[in-house]
C-alpha cells in the first residue's frame, strides 16, 4: 500500500510540474508585445472608433456620434464622398494592374540572366538594386524632373529628334505611364534579389535530369523552374500587389494627383493620397478612417484570394 501511495504522489507531483505555466518566453515577447498594442492595436481600434464619428481635430468640440452614417455616404451614388472614394480606388485598381506585371515578369527575366557564371554578375545585380535604398522623396523629385513638361530630359531630347512633346504629368494617360515607369525603376530590384535567391536554391541535378530527358531550355523553364518557384512568387505577387495599393508618394510628388476629373478627385489620384487628403488636410478624420477599414477590408480579400490561386496543389 505505501508502494500505490507513493507513486499517486509522485503523479500528483509531476502533473502538478506540468501544469506550472513557464513565463519565460513570455517575457521575450512582452518588449515586442507592448510596441505592437502602443503602435498597432490602438491605432485600429482608434481609428475604428473615429470611423463611428463626425470628428474634426480642428474643432473637437463639435464631435459627435454618427454610427456608420461615414460609411454609408462613401456607398451612396451620387455623395461626393462615393465620387471621390471610387475613383481614387479605381485610380488604385488601374496602379496595380499598370504595375504588378512588369514588377514580377521583369524581376524574374533579370534574375534568371543574373543567376550564371558571368563575369561581372555581382556588379549588375548590385545596380539593379540600387534604387531600392532610395526615399520615394528622392525618387518622385528624380523623374518628376526627368517627365516634366518644360525643361524635362525626356521631352528635351523628343525636341531634338523633332517629335511630339507629352504633357507627361498632367494628361492621361501620359501621367500613369511617368508614375509606372518611375516605380518600376525603383522596386524591381528588391523583387530581383528574392528571385535570385530562389533561383540558387534549386538543385542543378533537376535541370541535368531535364537535359537527359531532352528538354530544351524554355521546356526547362517552364517545367522545372516556374513550379519550383510558386511558394517564392505567391510571396512575390502578394506583397507587390500590396505595396501597389499603398500608392501615396510617387503621385503625390510628381502629378499632386493630377489632372481632375468632372465628378470629383484626381485622375492619378490613388486611395491614399485621398484617405491623407480627407483627414489631414481637410480634417475630416472620421469619414477617412471610414476610408481605411473599407480599404484594408478590400486588401484581405484580394490577400486572400491570391494564396487561394496560387496555393500548392497536393
Amino acid at each position: 500500500m505505501a508502494t500505490v501511495a507513493e507513486r499517486q504522489a509522485v503523479a500528483v507531483a509531476g502533473a502538478t510540474r506540468r501544469r506550472r505555466i513557464n513565463w519565460t518566453p513570455y517575457l521575450f515577447i512582452l518588449p515586442h508585445m507592448i510596441f505592437f498594442i502602443v503602435f498597432v492595436g490602438y491605432p485600429f481600434f482608434r481609428g475604428l472608433y473615429l470611423s463611428l464619428l463626425n470628428f474634426d481635430y480642428l474643432r473637437p468640440e463639435a464631435t459627435k456620434f454618427v454610427g456608420l452614417q461615414n460609411y454609408l455616404n462613401i456607398f451612396t451614388l451620387g455623395n461626393i464622398k462615393f465620387n471621390e472614394f471610387w475613383n481614387a480606388l479605381w485610380n488604385t485598381v488601374q496602379f496595380v494592374i499598370y504595375s504588378v506585371p512588369p514588377l514580377v515578369i521583369i524581376p524574374l527575366l533579370l534574375a534568371v540572366l543574373l543567376n550564371t557564371k558571368t563575369p561581372g554578375r555581382n556588379f549588375f545585380r548590385a545596380v539593379y538594386f540600387a534604387p531600392w535604398v532610395l526615399s520615394v522623396a528622392v525618387i518622385g523629385l528624380l523623374w518628376w524632373w526627368i517627365f516634366q513638361s518644360q525643361g524635362g530630359l525626356i521631352n528635351h531630347y523628343l525636341a531634338d529628334l523633332h517629335l511630339a512633346q507629352p504633357r507627361w504629368l498632367s494628361t492621361l494617360p501620359w501621367a500613369w505611364v511617368a508614375i509606372v515607369v518611375a516605380t518600376v525603376w525603383w522596386t524591381i530590384g528588391f523583387n530581383m534579389i528574392i528571385l535570385l535567391a530562389a533561383l540558387q536554391d534549386i538543385p542543378e541535378q533537376l535541370y541535368e535530369a531535364a537535359a537527359i530527358d531532352g528538354a530544351t531550355g524554355a521546356q526547362a523553364f517552364f517545367r522545372v523552374t516556374l513550379p519550383l518557384l510558386r511558394p517564392v512568387m505567391l510571396f512575390i505577387v502578394t506583397t507587390t500587389i500590396i505595396a501597389s495599393f499603398n500608392l501615396f508618394g510617387q503621385p503625390l510628388l510628381m502629378t499632386r494627383g493630377a489632372p481632375a476629373q468632372p465628378s470629383g478627385g484626381g485622375g492619378t489620384e490613388p486611395i491614399m493620397l485621398r484617405i491623407y487628403t480627407e483627414g489631414f488636410v481637410r480634417g475630416i478624420q472620421g469619414s477617412a478612417a471610414a476610408m481605411s477599414f473599407i480599404v484594408a477590408a478590400i486588401m484581405i480579400i484580394v490577400s486572400y484570394a491570391n494564396f487561394r490561386i496560387f496555393r500548392q496543389q497536393d
